[in-house]
């Protein structure tokens, strides 16, 4: 039993003729064969919902449909929408409005100019580099047109010629069931022209490879990620349509003592032990160039000092991110029999004076935490 008109174009039995083209022009975008390339679900599904668009935009149709069905469709001699040729031919408009062309698929869109492919080129650049910015000289290969033919792939002087399988139109038509199908012509590609005497440079392609040094012009503040986009720096395009455009895609390398979340900066400071407990001023190193922070005396690892403008400038222009920096107290290592003896009488103080009474304890109630189980 076949699905009702209604329910496949899902609108009500009192829609409106606006409301039956709408309905069809999301299902016809949906399903259609150009967009759904060897999909014969969306293949069945776009005959099923032409059917169905050309019944309910007739206006006798419908009113045949609506009193008596199928069945008075069939009687009254109506056997469908046929093959697709016929569905673009009756509903130029509907694919004008989809596509962007009329009357579905004429010979001036199969002959029109050809817009060149987008490119993507992956650039990796340094952690500096994404901080202050830098320009980048890369080259590109490519499908660029060919100026010989001018992109149309004939020699000069000659001519396409209409292509015998198909007869200029594109597409060969084949019997599936109860339809006739149309497909792209497999010798001319669905243009419905060949090239019989090809350009010497492009062997009749259009196209031709060609390497360019493309200059790329990276700001301040980029990151991982980043997209840039230069117009026309794609394949160029044939029978006089645009280049493509070219995309670069930014990937900012890691620094061995630099560490970035957005436009603030993180770092880890060695500084060594009697400074840490002394206190004192210390160079420290930003992306900017070197500041001098002062730390008090009993400094701890893992205390951070905050330095503001010494981040990443902002890509929206509000100024630079904050730089954080970790203090990291560094214990001395081989030491010479001086040093140790007079870390030994520092230590015999710091008792003399209850500085490691609060260690000793911390380890006593440990101790007795874990003998107590």
């Amino acid at each position: 039993m076949p699905r009702d008109y209604y329910e496949i174009l899902s609108i009500s039995r009192n829609a409106t003729d606006g409301e039956i083209k709408k309905a069809y022009r999301k299902l016809a975008m949906k399903y259609h064969p150009d967009r759904n390339p060897g999909d014969n679900e969306a293949e069945a599904s776009f005959k099923e919902c032409t059917e169905a668009y050309e019944v309910l935009s007739d206006g006798q149709k419908r009113k045949i449909y609506d009193t008596y069905g199928h069945d008075g469709l069939k009687n009254s001699g109506y056997s469908g929408p046929g093959n697709f040729e016929d569905v673009f031919s009756s509903f130029g408009d509907i694919f004008g409005d989809i596509f962007g062309f009329g009357g579905g698929r004429s010979q001036a869109r199969r002959n029109g100019p050809i817009p060149g492919n987008d490119l993507r080129y992956d650039l990796p650049i340094s952690f500096m580099e994404a901080v202050h910015g830098v320009t980048k000289e890369v080259k590109i290969t490519k499908k660029d047109t060919c100026w010989t033919c001018e992109g149309t792939g004939c020699r000069p002087g000659y001519s396409k010629e209409t292509c015998p399988t198909c007869g200029g139109r594109g597409q060969v038509i084949r019997s599936q069931g109860f339809f006739q199908v149309s497909s792209t012509c497999p010798q001319c590609g669905g243009e419905g022209q060949i090239v019989t005497e090809p350009c010497s440079d492009c062997d009749g392609r259009g196209l031709v490879d060609k390497t360019k040094t493309v200059s790329i012009k990276i700001p301040a503040g980029v990151d991982t990620g980043a997209k840039m986009r230069l117009v026309n720096e794609g394949e160029g395009g044939r029978r006089g349509g645009p280049s493509g455009d070219l995309y670069v895609v930014i990937h900012v390398e890691e620094h061995e003592f630099f560490k970035r979340e957005g436009d603030v900066i993180y770092c880890k400071l060695p500084v060594p032990m009697v400074k840490a407990a002394l206190g004192a001023e210390i160079e420290v190193p930003t992306v900017h160039g070197k500041k001098t922070i002062t730390i008090p005396e009993g400094s701890q690892s893992g205390d951070i000092f905050t330095l503001e403008k010494e981040g990443v400038p902002s890509l929206r222009g509000r100024g630079r991110g904050k730089m954080l920096v970790e203090l990291q107290v560094m214990t001395p290592t081989k030491l010479c029999k001086e040093q140790k003896e007079m870390l030994c009488e520092f230590d015999n103080l710091c008792s003399k004076h209850g500085q490691n009474h609060e260690h000793e304890g911390f380890f006593s109630r440990l101790f007795a935490e874990v003998l107590g189980k």
